[in-house]
Order: C-alpha cells, then structure tokens, then sequence
C-alpha cells in the first residue's frame, strides 16, 4: 500500500527533473554549447548524488512547517505540488517545486487543523525574493569580472570557447549536486515521518538510512523527468528570456549555482557558525527563480535590452499562481480522500491550548472536589 502512496512522489521528482534540470543546463542547451544528452546524462547523476548524499540538509524546515503524519495525508501533499509542477511545466514555464509543496503543506495544514509554523514560511516565502535577487547579484558580477579577464589576458577565441564549454559543463554539474542536496526534500520530505523503510548496510561499508533510501528513489524519479521531457523547458530558459552568449550563459549558471550551494550546504553553516559568523538558513530555494534572476540581471546589465519582458511576467505570474493552485488542489483532495476514500489523512494530536483546556478543567473538577458543600457564605450554619 505504501508503493501506491509513494507514486505521489515518484510523479512529484520526475515533475521536478522535467522542469529544473532547464536551471541548470538550459543556458547551455539553449545557447548550443552542450549537447542535451550530454546535459541529461551529466544532470541526472549529480543530482541523484546530492539527493543521496546531502538531501536531508533542508528537509528539516519543511517539518517545521507541517508535519504530515499520515501516509495517505503525505500522498496527497505530493500529488498536489505534482500537479501544480505540472500544469505549469505543460504551459513551458519554469515553476519552482519549493512554492509546490509550501503550497500543498499549507493546505494540509488548513484541512487538518494544525498550526502553520509562521516563522518557517516567513523563512521560506523571504527566500522566494531574496534567491533571484542574489543571483542577479552575481551574475552581475561575475559578468563584469569574466568580461574584465577575458579582455586583460586577451583570451583566444578558440580557446575561449574551449574554457566556456567546459565551465559550462562544471559549473552544470555543481548545480545538478546543489539542487539534487536542496530540492529532493520537497520531493521525499513529507514521506519521511511516514516511511516503512528501515536503515540498511551496503556491502557493509556505509549504511543508507531510511530517509536516504526515500531520496533514492527520488533522485531516480527526478533522473527519468530530466530525460523524458526537460529539453522544452530546457529551451524556454536558454532562448525564450533573452538571447545568451555562451559567455553569458556560463555566468548564468555559475551564479545559479551558487546560490542554490550557499542554502543547501551543511559545512559551509557548520563553518560559518564554528567562526562565529551569520549562518544561511537551510531552506529549499527556487532554482528556478535563481537562474531566470541570473539572466535578467545580465540583461540589466546591458540596460534592459534583449529582454523579453512578456515571457519574464508569464513566468512572475506563475510563481505566484503555485503556491496558491497547489494549496487549494491539496486542499481539496484531502477532502475526497478523508470522506469519499475513507483514508485517514491526518492523525489528531492535542495542541497545546487543547492540553491546557483539559488541564484547566482536571484543576477545576479537584477544586471543586475538595470545597464542602456548605460553603455559601449565607448559609446561617457557617455563622
């Protein structure tokens, strides 16, 4: 029974795998200096590896956020975020999966009655702005930068298109690792509370826990979206924003994928932290949002022009059409699966103004225990 409620999921990765492997390699793709296979092969490794390895770094403020604690509640949740990945990958636009399952928990949280933790949206939702920002930030950047070496060292032209092609490739397979470690959470993360899987040993060398088996399995499900059907979205990112030279298609996706690292990444927390320094929240981020930010801030760069304003507020409105289409999918599925279905969605489990209600009245019902009954003041036989 637990196979058929993971399909949720398994459908939730490869929606992932045929949208944001374009945020990696659509640049490249898109501007011709990597072959797709190429790209899809290069992709779906990294990101299987970062699923496996480095996937349970965020998955812990999505639990904060709504803890789903029932296997067919989390099948739901899934579904929906799915569905919404979905909708949008079919009308070509790159749609974050992070805002997809917020979304889907949300509504999870508004069905079942449990409390939104407010501070960990907050986190999140502020990451929504601050993740294009930033990439646009560095893209700047390093454009200027890479413009600034190219012209001192007077860089060749066929050794310059050498240096991009294998940039481009690195820095794809940096930002496959980055996105596999920070998004398999919103693909196997509400599963985790839930999961049958016990933890086993691998020819007794290194031990695969159950969440990592979850992650797994995502990463492959992400792997066969990257094959099946990335290459449109792949061409929407590298041709339909703005005309890329490889160039600035490199810078595009070394700034993604950066970003993505410095939300993802445990050491560079553990490191900032040891040193006294301000630490970056471990938040599932849009990579999405990250690489259409890196492109845009080139285009700012060169005064706005060659941008394709229309297609950027297509893809504005979509992201912020998610969160709300898959809150309400969700919402209303768990509806169908709790009264039609008859499938338990949610386990009740007292809040704590419910624990203090019940104590209050424990307190009372002794109070009133241990009083005599005579205790009016104007009865005449207490006088």
């Amino acid at each position: 029974m637990f196979a058929f409620f993971l399909s949720s999921g398994i459908f939730l990765g490869w929606s992932l795998g045929a949208n944001d492997a374009s945020n990696v390699f659509g640049t490249a793709v898109g501007s011709g200096m990597i072959r797709f296979r190429t790209a899809a092969v290069c992709c779906s490794l990294f990101i299987i590896l970062g699923a496996v390895i480095s996937g349970a770094g965020v998955s812990h403020t999505l639990g904060k956020l709504g803890a789903v604690n029932a296997v067919a509640g989390a099948f739901v949740v899934a579904f929906a975020a799915a569905m919404s990945v979905y909708l949008m990958t079919m009308a070509r636009f790159p749609v974050s999966t992070s805002q997809a399952i917020v979304g889907a928990i949300v509504g999870w949280n508004l069905f079942s009655g449990s409390p939104t933790d407010v501070g960990s949206l907050t986190k999140i939702v502020s990451t929504w702005v601050l993740c294009p920002v930033l990439a646009a930030l560095f893209a700047i950047f390093f454009y200027k930068l890479v413009v600034f070496l190219i012209r001192h060292f007077r860089i060749h032209m066929f050794t310059l298109d050498s240096m991009t092609r294998n940039g481009l490739l690195l820095a794809g397979i940096f930002g496959s690792y980055s996105l596999g470690a920070n998004n398999i959470a919103n693909v196997m993360g509400v599963f985790v509370q839930v999961s049958p899987f016990s933890d086993i040993s691998v020819f007794g060398i290194f031990n695969l826990s159950a969440a990592r088996q979850l992650f797994l399995l995502g990463g492959i499900a992400i792997a066969v979206g990257v094959f099946t059907y990335s290459k449109r979205v792949m061409m929407t990112v590298g041709e339909g924003i703005m005309e890329l030279s490889p160039v600035a298609a490199f810078v595009a996706v070394w700034s993604h994928s950066i970003v993505l690292f410095l939300f993802s990444s445990q050491g560079l927390e553990r490191f900032l932290s040891a040193h006294g320094l301000p630490t970056i929240p471990l938040v599932p981020v849009s990579s999405s949002q990250a690489i259409v930010g890196a492109v845009i801030g080139m285009g700012l760069l060169k005064g706005g022009r060659g941008i394709r304003w229309r297609t950027v507020a297509g893809i504005t409105s979509g992201w912020i059409v998610t969160p709300v289409i898959s809150a309400l999918i969700s919402f209303i599925c768990l509806f169908f699966m709790q009264n039609i279905f008859q499938q338990t969605t949610y386990i009740v489990q007292p809040t704590i103004i419910q624990e203090a209600v019940v104590r209050t009245e424990k307190a009372g019902s002794a109070v009133n225990r241990r009083l005599p009954e005579s205790s009016d003041p104007s009865d005449p036989s207490d006088q």
